[in-house]
């Protein structure tokens, strides 16, 4: 049966993050998307011009009609939204069975602010529930760290990108320790609005497909990197990565 991802995330009205990006990584990788929308935005690769939540009890029931009827397999969540909208979708998930990635969306790329202080408290649930979180580097300092990430039990995608070194490192760590850790050369590009979505709902897929944790990590980066590359430079700010534009011979991605 094909992969059945169920994405939880705001919607992005210039298709490079958010939603949009979730439903052409999920195609691209083979699996079925599915959506709940939390927040319909207006956006652009300069920003974010405007937000609107959408109600938790359509975010909710928007879930239980994909889950009652078609079923998952697997669980991204994005932009939530709301600390209500977190509650809400955390009790519903911990009712299912299946791996749930977790990606702490706090600021876009362009810098715009994308979750409340309440929201951010509320993430504590989520993280008691996923399976994977995936912060980047300024989302994990203010989640407390690893260690307290970790603490929920968690695995955890340590993401690079947000550092200043000419490699970026990839790390994968269990409660138990570092499990791998992938490092490759950091693109000269403005054009990576998306790439946070794009690798946890790359990473969903995979673990829907059945995957291990590790191939479903090393996937999803490598997924990543390729869309980098093949950024199709739209915009005057922060342009999305191309998802479907192709792909390019791996030892260019690590050269």
């Amino acid at each position: 049966m094909i992969p059945r991802v169920l994405i939880v995330a705001g919607s992005d009205s210039g298709g490079g993050a958010g939603i949009q990006a979730d439903i052409k990584t999920v195609t691209m990788l083979g699996g079925h998307a599915m959506t709940a929308i939390t927040a319909i935005t207006a956006q652009n690769t300069l920003g974010v011009q405007a937000v609107h939540a959408v109600p938790v009890d359509i975010v909710v029931a928007q879930m239980r009609s994909v889950i009652e009827d078609i079923g998952v397999d697997a669980v991204k969540i994005g932009m939530i939204g709301s600390a209500e909208t977190a509650h809400a979708v955390a009790d519903l998930l911990d009712q299912l069975d299946v791996p749930i990635v977790f990606d702490p969306v706090m600021v876009s790329t362009s810098g715009s602010v994308l979750a409340d202080a309440a929201a951010m408290a509320a993430f504590e649930r989520l993280m008691g529930v996923a399976s994977v979180v995936t912060p980047n580097i300024p989302e994990m300092a203010a989640l407390g760290g690893e260690a307290a990430v970790l603490a929920h039990g968690c695995h955890v995608v340590a993401k690079g990108g947000h550092g200043e070194e000419a490699e970026i490192t990839d790390r994968l760590l269990s409660p138990q320790g570092e499990l791998r850790r992938l490092i490759g050369k950091r693109f000269d590009t403005v054009d990576t609005h998306g790439t946070g979505c794009t690798l946890a709902s790359a990473l969903a897929t995979g673990l829907a497909s059945g995957l291990g944790i590790e191939a479903a990590f090393e996937q999803a980066v490598r997924f990543v990197r390729i869309a980098i590359v093949n950024a199709p430079g739209l915009g005057g700010g922060h342009g999305p990565i191309g998802h479907t534009l192709g792909v390019v011979p791996f030892d260019e991605l690590e050269g």
